[in-house]
């Protein structure tokens, strides 16, 4: 007997502070695929899409249809026609014919120009079309879940990771089971519950700190009937009635052992809210702090402008700090996301040299743009591809890109804003990490993934920019009153 799996995909996070809309072209960019076409494109990476490579091999017996699969960078609010077009592409498919199953991998952290609650809209019009049969989702560990989500959802779970090195595994778990329930052996059952806060991600690390013990507490939890449970720290800057952590825990065919599995980790997320908090030292103090470290290569981090939370590569003040502070040491800065800046020096050519204004275009919201003059070193076309542990085998297109000397800092201006989490990033443009003392970065936690054995020290710093470490400075509209707590700031 040949069962039929449906699968559709929209992995999108978006900054409700970010002046930059997540359009037709931003996903293009990454991923707006179907069919064999999105199945080869997965192919060996570590991603969900990928996973169906492994249970097509592992269950001959199913097929897949491959629906609409698209992502993007995160940025600002999805387009909202954009959203119309996927979600009636997506809907109408799985609604033309009968299924055994269907898999949804979403992120759990979109918004749209016009919605606030996108992809719980897209779960219950897939449950209305499909009736009673299974229906599974993957999800980031930074979704803000809604609590209504478990009554459409068959079978949920997280990422439990960060940075996000378990997609494809996740998948696989959600996938597995989805089909187990298809195939009437098993019968889940599931819960969410909101902790009642905004919890900051810049302290969210799954390896230590408060998360470390939450998830270990959710392994715990995963005993008897219960066999899944999923913590979601959140994603504070979509502004969002769902926004804030959650946690979501699924049983066989018992839901009151779902509730209170649910219940526990809700509790502890909620006890552990003040661990989160965490101060960080200004850009020049980053910077010092950073020189100051051991040989080899140091890195100071500017999280608020990390293009993984919706930042724009735009801010100027880790930028204005360097050069205030000149270090006498071979430096890269990474990265500016200035387009017409690119085009420029396309015209001027090798060697030219151009006065520029880095930072502070986009908005200025965040710090005036910095004057400087800048040589032209080098060119590239902005391809390459992910060496990972993060998103191992992603191409990556960053759109023309160029290399400045600026003060003998090199500095990286690109087309397209994608965040320098991967080596690769840096070899595209001729950059020896193994020489570099001092490697300033628009990223945050993922960066870790591929840097944290490289470099000899990570400071964080905090700068201003859409995704900020004090919560308090953002213009929230959505998010209820009472979950915008102001960190007590710890030392």
């Amino acid at each position: 007997m040949t069962r039929h799996l449906a699968v559709a995909r929209l992995w999108y996070e978006a900054n409700s502070f970010s002046p930059v809309v997540a359009d037709r072209a931003a996903f293009q960019r990454r991923e707006w695929l179907t069919g064999d076409q999105a199945l080869a494109a997965a192919r060996g990476a570590n991603t969900e899409i990928a996973a169906l490579h492994d249970f097509l091999a592992a269950r001959p017996d199913w097929q897949v249809t491959v629906l609409r699969c698209a992502s993007a960078s995160p940025a600002g609010p999805m387009d909202d026609d954009l959203f119309s077009e996927f979600y009636d592409e997506v809907v109408g498919g799985i609604a033309a014919r009968s299924w055994d199953a269907v898999y949804l991998s979403l992120h759990g952290a979109g918004i749209t120009t016009r919605r606030a609650r996108p992809e719980l809209g897209l779960i219950a019009a897939v449950r209305s079309a499909i009736g009673d049969t299974p229906l599974g989702v993957s999800f980031d560990l930074h979704g803000n879940i809604a609590p209504e989500t478990a009554r459409y959802v068959t079978y949920a779970s997280s990422y439990r990771t960060y940075p996000h090195v378990d997609m494809r595994e996740t998948a696989n778990r959600v996938l597995d089971r989805l089909a187990t329930a298809a195939e009437g052996r098993l019968k889940p059952v599931g819960a969410v519950l909101k902790i009642g806060s905004l919890l900051p991600s810049f302290n969210m690390r799954t390896a230590d700190g408060p998360m470390a013990g939450i998830e270990a507490l959710a392994r715990v939890l995963e005993r008897g009937k219960v066999f899944d449970v999923s913590a979601f720290g959140g994603f504070p800057y979509a502004d969002t009635p769902d926004a804030g952590g959650s946690a979501m825990a699924y049983a066989d065919g018992d839901a009151t052992a779902a509730l209170a599995a649910a219940r526990v980790l809700a509790e502890d997320m909620h006890a552990r809210c003040a661990e989160f908090d965490v101060r960080l030292p200004t850009p020049e103090e980053g910077i010092v702090q950073a020189l100051d470290g051991p040989p080899g290569l140091v890195c100071v981090t500017d999280p608020a402008d990390n293009p993984y939370s919706g930042g724009i590569a735009d801010t100027p003040e880790l930028f204005r700090a360097l050069l205030r502070l000149r270090p006498p040491v071979p430096t890269v800065f990474a990265f500016f996301c200035d387009a017409p800046l690119v085009e420029r020096a396309h015209q001027a050519g090798i060697g030219a040299v151009l006065d520029v204004a880095l930072g502070g275009r986009l908005s200025p919201d965040f710090g005036m743009p910095v004057e400087a003059r800048a040589i032209v070193l080098r060119f590239s076309d902005g391809r390459f591809v992910n060496s990972g542990p993060m998103e191992t085998g992603l191409s990556v297109d960053l759109g023309r890109t160029v290399l400045l000397d600026i003060d003998g800092i090199q500095v990286i201006v690109t087309e397209n804003c994608h965040p320098p989490n991967d080596p690769e990033f840096f070899a595209l443009h001729g950059i020896d990490l193994r020489s570099t003392r001092l490697l300033c970065a628009k990223v945050k936690n993922h960066f870790r993934a591929a840097f944290q054995a490289r470099a000899a020290l990570i400071v964080d710093t905090d700068a201003p920019g859409p995704a900020c470490l004090d919560l308090s400075k953002l213009p929230y509209s959505k998010v209820p009153m009472e979950l915008r707590r102001v960190p007590a700031v710890a030392a």
